[in-house]
């Protein structure tokens, strides 16, 4: 069969087979779902992490630091997250993307956000300035974090397959991260309703800002400079 031929019936096949779809408990990983039109639905908070001003690092700075701080970041990131009880399901060159199941995954999202500023600010950028102090180098980053329905698909040909993550909140999450790093924190309306008060307010200040995003109709969303301690 020709190659032509062999898409054409592939596809085919994927708009004409039914959908298998069944709900979730746990965030499904590569062998839990098949490249048939099988699907598994979940309700879930995501979380994109990125670096910004990436290409700027690596055109401006030697391989070697640029890859330190890719490394950096995303090392902090993921055992952030993890440690908040996220799934992280893939890495993208200078960013990570988690998932976040159960009844408090939006505050375990927002707080492994909050984690993560903390850690850029207070942990890689300290120890950065102390091995190279002439280096003017200031690593910035921005979170979108956004929760809803999804269907969990797996999408590839056999033997280089990933999963893919269709629903609002792994694309309005994703979309977020390119807002302006003036703010490292960007969470949607339905994020920010079911907060606890200590991840809106710190002392008597609020920790959110609410603006427009004109990408969406100008939807409401909520930025914050904060961040949350990371304990010893």
């Amino acid at each position: 069969m020709g190659l032509k031929l062999d898409l054409e019936t592939s596809i085919a096949k994927i708009f004409r087979e039914s959908w298998e779809e069944r709900d979730g408990t746990v965030v499904p990983d590569d062998t839990s779902v098949t490249l048939g039109n099988d699907g598994v639905k979940l309700k879930a908070t995501v979380l994109y992490a990125d670096l910004s001003g990436s290409t700027d690092l690596v055109d401006t700075y030697k391989k070697v630091f640029s890859a330190e701080i890719y490394k950096a970041y995303l090392s902090c990131a993921g055992r952030i997250i993890r440690s908040e009880g996220g799934t992280i399901t893939a890495y993208d060159g200078d960013r990570i993307m988690a998932v976040f199941i159960g009844p408090r995954k939006n505050n375990s999202a927002v707080k492994a956000a909050l984690k993560i500023n903390f850690a850029v600010q207070q942990i890689i950028m300290p120890a950065k300035r102390k091995q190279y102090p002439d280096n003017a180098y200031s690593l910035k980053q921005v979170i979108g974090i956004d929760t809803s329905e999804l269907l969990v698909a797996k999408t590839g040909v056999r033997g280089a397959n990933d999963l893919v993550w269709v629903g609002r909140a792994a694309n309005h999450a994703a979309k977020l991260t390119a807002l302006p790093d003036t703010h490292s924190t960007y969470i949607t309306p339905d994020v920010y309703s079911v907060l606890n008060e200590d991840l809106k307010v710190s002392g008597e200040a609020a920790m959110w800002e609410a603006i427009k995003w004109d990408t969406f109709n100008d939807t409401i969303i909520y930025r914050s400079t904060y961040w949350y301690r990371v304990p010893d």
